[in-house]
């Protein structure tokens, strides 16, 4: 396993990102009675409230219609009390930099893949695992259940409080000119791929023998276009809606993972809200979330179509060569997933 040895390392690291506070910290809506003490309780809230939002890809996104949704109901139901600033295009940062400012309190609530909080609360990942579901319904049932709700609360050592979750889709691989189509898991190999910030992910696509590398999404298409990276993998709905089909000339429907994507509000602001605003703040993100789904799922089944439209070559290999080659992923993980769980998600497969 390339990455399993690294692990380790990515975690301390984190770790002492987390404790030493590379940001500053800035909040204009709440103030704390004890800045050396940041506690919720220390934690006083005035009205109106201002929350920030920060995503990393563009409005037209499933995610940004939703938090559209979300936004309205909210100041709507609260009277304008609590209004939501929404900043799309990693204007406030990437993916990593959004969840890590909410730690650090310079971001309110952010949305991301499951795998980019597994940095922090390891199995938050198990979702993005290789080929665990192969629609959407099994996914959303185990989204929704209460093992996950549990793995959820881990976050809460991290000052994220999960909403709750949206969707982004079931990751497939795309190539360019170039580098030629994916019709076989053999073409995966060498490949120069960017991938997010995603240990799951990277492991994936490193045992399939692709050379994976992180990178912020903003920054995606330009790289793609000067050949910084020959290939990359995203949801359908996300390579449409970003018109990454201007870039790359290949789509192959692998989806090797499917993409969960926790709602997160800052712990300590949810710990000192009204008990009147959590209600209505929770009701938005349920109702955003089913609008979310449908639109990925609805994205899903249309767009393919669409991007051969737009000039892409879509492939549907046989998966199985793949599957075969990434059932060791799980293994990579097993320690710090604990064997209850491995042995559920072994179930799964």
């Amino acid at each position: 396993m390339r990455i399993k040895h690294s692990l380790i390392l990515i975690f301390i690291m984190c770790f002492c990102f987390i404790f030493t506070g590379c940001f500053n910290k800035k909040q204009t809506t709440v103030t704390e009675d004890t800045p050396k003490k940041e506690t919720e309780e220390s934690l006083k809230i005035s009205y109106p409230l201002t929350l920030k939002v920060g995503y990393s890809t563009n409005s037209a996104d499933p995610r940004g219609v939703a938090l559209e949704k979300f936004k309205e109901q909210v100041e709507k139901a609260s009277d304008g009390n609590i209004i939501i600033e929404i900043h799309p295009d990693a204007e406030l940062g990437s993916d990593g930099e959004l969840i890590a400012k909410m730690i650090t309190k310079e971001v309110d609530i952010t949305v991301s893949s499951a795998g980019n909080y597994a940095l922090y609360a390891t199995r938050m990942g198990v979702s993005a695992l290789p080929f665990l579901f192969e629609d959407f319904e099994p996914a959303w049932k185990f989204i929704d259940s209460s093992v996950m709700t549990d793995i959820s609360k881990e976050l809460e050592d991290y000052n994220m409080h999960v909403l709750s979750y949206f969707d982004n889709g079931f990751r497939c691989v795309t190539t360019s000119k170039s580098a030629g189509p994916v019709e076989k898991a053999e073409d995966m190999e060498g490949l120069n791929i960017r991938t997010p910030d995603n240990q799951i992910v990277m492991e994936t696509m490193s045992e399939l023998g692709a050379n994976p590398k992180s990178f912020p999404f903003a920054e995606l298409a330009k790289a793609l276009l000067d050949h910084t990276f020959d290939a990359q993998e995203n949801p359908i709905p996300v390579i449409y809606n970003n018109e990454l089909y201007k870039v790359q000339s290949y789509l192959t429907v692998t989806n090797h993972s499917y993409d969960a994507m926790p709602l997160t509000i800052r712990n300590d602001i949810w710990a000192a809200l009204d008990e009147s605003y959590k209600k209505i703040i929770s009701e938005a993100a349920y109702d955003a979330q089913q609008l979310n789904r449908k639109i990925v799922q609805k994205q899903t089944k249309e767009y393919v179509s669409k991007l051969e439209k737009k000039g892409m070559k879509v492939i549907y290999p046989d998966l199985s060569p793949f599957k075969k080659k990434t059932t060791g992923v799980i293994d990579v993980f097993s320690d710090v997933y604990g064997s209850e769980l491995v042995d559920l998600v072994r179930e799964l497969y």
